[in-house]
């Protein structure tokens, strides 16, 4: 296994154990309650997630079966995931939401869990293969490796965990403003 990915796969694993724990906060009832500013629910912002994921893995899948294409030296720079963890700029999405992947609390949570290992596995099955040289456009960072696509995922993960730790902390004080 490369080494690159083997810290991609820890920076996974340690951001998805904190979204998860962000999202035992909030309960089945409230999941599908978008918060006081009118921003996402949990559950939208999971099936946000979990179709983000699927198309990185999906074009992935797609890219890697061809020979990579040369990319210019100057075309592969891209902002630093840093930026994507930090939540200081808003940015919409490019992907519209599938409001029929909302659901259910634990439903939805098996379906991020059965995402990721289809991201593992994709993994697991590209791991004696170096895939840097295969690139693809983010819509906003600019132009990322396979192993930096990887790592945006749990980029990815750590902005919305704390978008979700916000999403709790809303519903708490609107259910706190109601028993008053």
């Amino acid at each position: 296994m490369r080494p690159d990915l083997e810290v991609v796969l820890g920076n996974l694993s340690k951001a998805r154990a904190r979204l998860l724990g962000a999202a035992d906060s909030i309960s089945g009832e409230q999941w599908k309650t978008s918060p006081s500013d009118g921003g996402w629910s949990a559950g939208e912002l999971v099936a946000h997630l979990i179709m983000v994921e699927r198309a990185i893995i999906s074009s992935a899948d797609r890219i890697v079966q061809k020979p990579p294409k040369a990319i210019p030296f100057l075309k592969k720079f891209h902002f630093p995931m840093a930026l994507v963890e930090a939540r200081l700029i808003r940015r919409k999405t490019p992907i519209p939401l599938d409001t029929q992947l909302v659901g259910d609390k634990e439903e939805m949570l098996a379906e991020l869990r059965a995402v990721r290992e289809r991201s593992l596995a994709f993994m697991a099955e590209t791991g004696d293969r170096d895939l840097s040289a295969y690139r693809w456009q983010h819509p906003f960072l600019g132009s990322l490796n396979t192993y930096e696509w990887f790592q945006m995922i749990a980029s990815h993960e750590v902005r919305h965990t704390k978008q979700m730790k916000e999403i709790s902390a809303s519903l708490r004080n609107c259910v706190a403003g109601l028993q008053k």
